[in-house]
Parts: structure tokens; sequence; C-alpha cells
């Protein structure tokens, strides 16, 4: 089994991309043993709890709206070109993320495991229908809509439970060097930063095969 260990925030327009693009290159493996592994890192680790206002937060990121435009308007158009609509003049707030990462770990769990197809649905819900991930009333909606059990991730949100996990998750990816995301370890070895096109990740897992192989190889011997 191959591990791939996905650094992303379901706020980030390039992680959409990223797991796009992550997808196309394991179809073109389609016999390859893969785990995905969905790892936390936020985007912005101080936000308040409820988020804030859309265009205050483009106006201190980027220093105008102008700037703001440019910057989107690039992501809308590599977004386009592996089938994401994005819609980021529906996005009314930021938010925090940490319930979305809590929501993600838990959705990861054995005997739950959904998380392949929660995290399209929270990219869906932010890029797309402009819903705010930060608060639990939608997160619950995206939970049932993918199959989870409503009643037990609701108590599991309105708990506390993971977030410290998380917050060390966040600052364990940071210690590793991970400065913006996606970035993808592949079987902890190789490291691949950015949403790179479905070429780059091929070479990579035909090593970590290869080396599978190889040390399968030397145990049965």
């Amino acid at each position: 089994m191959i591990t791939i260990d996905v650094f992303s925030d379901p706020i980030c327009p390039w992680c959409y991309i990223g797991k796009k693009r992550l997808d196309q290159a394991l179809a073109a493996r389609p016999d390859l043993p893969i785990a995905v592994r969905w790892r936390a890192f936020q985007l912005n680790p101080d936000m308040p709890r409820d988020g804030m206002d859309r265009q205050s937060y483009l106006s201190a990121k980027f220093g105008g709206a102008d700037r703001a435009s440019e910057v989107y308007g690039q992501i809308q158009r590599v977004g386009s070109q592996v089938g994401i609509d994005f819609q980021f003049d529906k996005i009314p707030r930021t938010p925090s993320t940490l319930n979305a990462h809590r929501l993600i770990r838990y959705a990861q769990r054995p005997g739950v495991e959904k998380a392949d197809g929660l995290m399209p649905a929270l990219f869906q819900a932010y890029f797309m229908d402009g819903k705010d991930i930060g608060d639990v009333a939608v997160l619950l909606d995206i939970a049932q809509a993918v199959g989870l059990d409503r009643p037990a991730v609701q108590e599991y949100l309105n708990s506390r439970e993971d977030e410290d996990e998380v917050q060390a998750e966040d600052v364990f990816a940071r210690r590793l060097g991970i400065g913006g995301v996606p970035c993808f370890i592949i079987d902890g070895k190789y490291a691949l930063s950015g949403a790179q096109e479905p070429e780059a990740f091929l070479p990579l897992l035909d090593m970590a095969v290869q080396e599978q192989t190889a040390g399968q190889s030397s145990v049965e011997s």
C-alpha cells in the first residue's frame, strides 16, 4: 500500500486544483493500491472562530480589490482547465477552518472512512456555493450529504475533541518546512509541493512502488 499524505486547507483554491490533478495522476495508475490521508494545514491559523468578512480579508491579504481580482482571475483560469468553476464572488465570509479540519479527521476514522467524499463536498460548498464552512450547521449538512451520521457528527463538533490534534498537525507541518499547500508526501519519502500537473506525481509513485517491491524481495530472500 502506498500512502499519500496531503497537507491542505479546504479554503485553499490551489488545494482543490491539486486534488483534481492528484485524481488524474491516480487514474493513470489504476492498479496501484493507494491510501490518501488528509492532513491539517490552516492558511489562517489565527482566524477568529466565526471568521471574517471576505472583503476585509482580501484587503488585508492582498492590499486591495484590484490585486485580489488579479490573483483570483489567474486561479479561475487554471481551475477551468481541470473542471472547476470557481465562484469567488459568492463567498461572503472567510471562515476559520478548525472545525472543517476536525470533520475531516472524524471522516478518516476507522469504520467511518468518508473523507474521499467529504473533501470534494467541502470544496464544492465553499468555492461554488459560497457556504460558510466554519459554521457547524453547514458542516452538518455536508456531513449528512456524504453519508456521515448527523447526530454523531453533531455531538463531535459540539465538543472540543481533536482540536489540539488538528492544531498540533498544523504546527508539525510547519516544522517540516511546509509553508504553503497543497503539499503531497508520498510513502513518507517524497514531497511534492504545490498544485503540480498530474505527470509530476507519476515518477514518484513509480519509485515508491519499486522501493516497496525491492524491500519485499529482500525480506523474502
